[in-house]
């Protein structure tokens, strides 16, 4: 008998060690904020049929496991506040502390996004602000796939300090702030966002399917004819096809090593940096160039920790060598290449640095040295393999590019949030897109409705941010790519439960990462106070709304014009505005305030019937605002396509 009942306590030992543990998808643990005044499931995994419960503040709510083993828990609409503890109970008991219940907010987008508060130029210090337990912080690890997944690939709920923002996106923790000051609730804050990805990347299988460029795409990986683990070896797959058969193929520089300190370099030519190739005479060049110079080690140069190679930001990839020896590489001007020389391969004088750049499409080059001006300044260069941007990468590479491959990572980090309860959703993209204003046109609010639609929350509250001003300023009105794609993000507008934070003053002309991401994360949260709380504010930037032509004068009207329109020049000048009469050439223009319109005229336009504001990739310096501080949104009057009776537009010389 007792032999019996020691082998029946066994099986039921090995029988309670196969159980599958009741497991929460990495979104769940301490520290972190749930979503108040609504409905708010808890879900996860356990043995199929395996009874689960969750107590929270007293109460206690049940769910059984389906077949698939796969439960969820809805917590009915609890008000702000905490900490709580939530204790999850099945064949094992999972507990969460500090919860707080406030408002969640997602921040996604590309590296504007994702710049960290570390790397603003004044330092933040305001303690009383930035350790904030009321502010809790979550950053989404990167995950692709081609189909959507259950749970983030990493990520840990912070509690808000000095130490722990550090490395969190800038934009999201001064949205937060501003909202968590002015509001005195708890603020949860995602950022799940990636550098250098364009739009399509961020969306659904499902809203990709209703765009014919994405075809090959959505049928070769996306249509859902193979199995999760069929699909999953296929991403495996091409993963290195893009460096095989693109970015290292045919080019001399390698097949030559041109990165060895003993090669000819009596043919290469001398390019300045900071400064992008196509203004210095390689214009629609796409593809690598190779840059090289050469450096001693500074009198005072210690050993131990090697020699920075700090050279900034590099559109897009780069590899660099020192004296022949690989130092380092950075795919898709994600971040600051800055690279590490090891003592070892260094020597006090006549070192050499090589760097291969290589760009995909658009503006090539060393951009942004301004935070290392050791490396600006003269360097030696020769093209290597130039491709066909237009042709070759858009169409036939997106299945293997990781920043614009439709869906995989809306499949890696988004996917496995679309279950959670939320208050809405910050965005900051669309670099990545400029050269495609047209297509962003409906690709954006098709972007925005299908979160809505993944998320199943209704039309909640969506923010987001117009692209800076950027690049050098340009004597004449000339045709601009990101002025098309402000316009397209302003036509967003449209959809119900919107608000875009105006940033066109605050931009850099060397940097697409400006720093003032303060002002942005303030802007976003006022448009935020009247779209998702409902707080009656001057929320949004004027903009226009319609002209009327008296004699030479074009007189604009804007709307959301606060208290007043308001110029901070002395003598009332805007700048800005440019003017055109029937023949669609633009002249700039002079304009002034007057009751609360806009006065805009030329000397050589007498008859004017267009005007346009703002209207390049940076317009310099500009002084039209509302009362309440906001910068008048950039705009035209005109839909003139580019292109007319196949001409350019003609524009003053």
């Amino acid at each position: 008998m007792k032999k019996y009942n020691f082998l029946i306590g066994l099986l039921l030992l090995v029988s309670a060690s196969l159980s599958a543990n009741i497991k929460l998808p990495l979104i769940f643990q301490s520290n972190m904020v749930l979503q108040r005044d609504k409905d708010c499931a808890v879900w996860g995994t356990a043995d199929a049929k395996e009874k689960v419960s969750l107590q929270l503040n007293g109460n206690t709510f049940k769910a059984v496991a389906d077949k698939s083993g796969k439960w969820k828990i809805v917590i009915p609409p609890q008000p702000a506040g905490g900490p709580f503890q939530i204790t999850v109970k099945g064949n094992n008991t999972v507990t969460l502390n500090n919860i707080l219940f406030g408002d969640i907010w997602i921040c996604g987008g590309q590296s504007n996004m994702q710049f960290h508060v570390s790397e603003l130029a004044k330092k933040e210090a305001d303690s009383t602000r930035d350790n904030n337990t009321n502010i809790r912080i979550f950053t989404a690890g990167l995950a692709t796939n081609f189909v959507p997944q259950d749970t983030l690939s990493s990520g840990e709920w912070k509690v808000a300090s000095i130490e722990s923002i550090q490395n969190f996106s800038a934009v999201a923790f001064f949205y937060g702030s501003y909202l968590q000051q002015h509001l005195n609730v708890p603020i949860g804050l995602i950022a799940d966002n990636l550098g250098a990805t364009s739009v399509e990347t961020w969306m659904s299988p499902d809203a990709i399917h209703q765009f014919p460029q994405f075809d090959f795409f959505y049928n070769q990986y996306l249509a859902p004819k193979l199995s999760v683990n069929e699909m999953t070896a296929q991403f495996e797959k091409i993963k290195p096809d893009w460096e095989k058969q693109y970015y290292l193929k045919n080019d001399p520089g390698l097949d030559q090593q041109w990165y060895l300190p003993s090669t000819d370099t009596s043919d290469w030519k001398t390019i300045q940096t900071p400064g992008y190739w196509e203004d210095q005479g390689l214009a629609d060049y796409d593809g690598s160039v190779w840059y090289r110079r050469a450096f001693d080690l500074p009198a005072d140069y210690k050993k131990g920790a090697g020699f920075s190679i700090g050279l900034g930001q590099v559109d897009d990839y780069d590899i660099a060598w020192v004296n022949g020896h690989k130092v380092g590489e950075m795919f898709g001007n994600l971040n600051y290449s800055n690279y590490t020389a090891p003592d070892s391969i260094l020597q006090p004088k006549n070192n050499v640095v090589v760097v291969r750049v290589f760009d995909a499409g658009g503006k090539g080059g060393m951009y942004n040295q301004f935070w290392n001006w050791a490396w600006s300044g003269k360097w030696k260069y020769k093209t290597g393999v130039k491709i066909d941007a237009v042709n070759f990468i858009k169409p036939k590479m997106v299945n293997s590019d990781l920043f614009a491959s439709p869906s995989i990572l809306y499949n890696g980090c988004i996917a496995p949030l679309t279950q959670l309860a939320i208050k809405g959703a910050i965005w900051y993209q669309g670099e990545s897109n400029a050269s495609r204003a047209e297509e962003y046109n409906k690709l954006f609010p098709a972007f925005i409705q299908d979160w809505r639609k993944q998320f199943n929350q209704g039309d909640f509250p969506f923010m987001f941010v117009q692209l800076a001003n950027y690049y050098p300023e340009q004597d004449k009105p000339y045709p601009s790519d990101w002025a098309e794609l402000r316009e397209a993000q302003t036509s967003a507008l449209a959809l119900p439960n919107t608000g875009m934070a105006v940033t066109i003053d605050i931009g850099e002309a060397y940097d697409i990462h400006p720093k003032n991401k303060q002002d942005v994360g303030k802007r976003l949260a006022i448009a935020a106070l009247k779209a998702a709380y409902n707080i009656d504010t001057v929320h949004l930037s004027p903009q226009y709304d319609r002209m009327e032509v008296i004699n030479e004068n074009v007189i604009i009207h804007f709307k959301n014009v606060g208290d007043n329109l308001i110029s901070n020049d002395k003598y009332g000048y805007l700048r800005g505005f440019s003017i055109a009469g029937a023949d669609s050439v633009f002249h700039w223009a002079k304009a002034y305030i007057k009751n609360n319109t806009v006065v805009v005229y030329s000397d050589e336009v007498k008859q004017p019937v267009a005007v346009r504001y703002a209207w390049a990739n940076n317009p310099g310096t500009l002084n039209l605002y509302n009362k309440e501080g906001l910068p008048a949104a950039p705009f035209r009057t005109d839909n003139w396509p580019r292109y007319t009776a196949g001409k350019l537009f003609s524009y003053t010389n």
